[in-house]
């Protein structure tokens, strides 16, 4: 792979872990509830964006270069499944064990369903 992909994986990476803090710093400042509403939302924003980016790439031959990019570097800095595991086991620490149940479910369930959602919007 040339340097420049490194590059581009890296500046896309930035770019991605600045935004998702951003994105759940405006929920969280706008949330009223000790669910992780934010780290929800950018969990299933990413798997959508990487179906769609996945689809492109299977469906319409979007090149390699630009799907590596925005799939390993964007979405995998954006979205954060280490987050979603802490965020869970503190609810389960506090006692919310409904709301980290909720939050497995969301989180395995609802991004596979968006990263689903996003191969059948690409295979149009």
């Amino acid at each position: 792979m040339s340097p420049w992909i490194w590059l581009a994986v890296a500046g896309a990476g930035a770019a991605g872990s600045v935004l998702r803090y951003a994105a759940d710093a405006a929920v969280s400042t706008r949330s009223f509830t000790t669910f992780p509403v934010g780290t929800l939302g950018i969990n299933l924003s990413g798997s959508l964006l990487l179906g769609l980016i996945t689809g492109l790439s299977l469906y319409h031959a979007f090149p390699a270069t630009p799907r590596i990019v925005i799939g390993s570097g964007f979405c995998g800095a954006y979205t954060t499944f280490s987050t979603f595991a802490f965020e869970t086991v503190a609810l389960a620490r506090e006692g919310e064990r409904l709301g980290a149940a909720l939050n497995v479910a969301g989180n395995l369930v609802g991004c596979c369903a968006a990263a689903g959602i996003g191969l059948a919007l690409a295979a149009v």
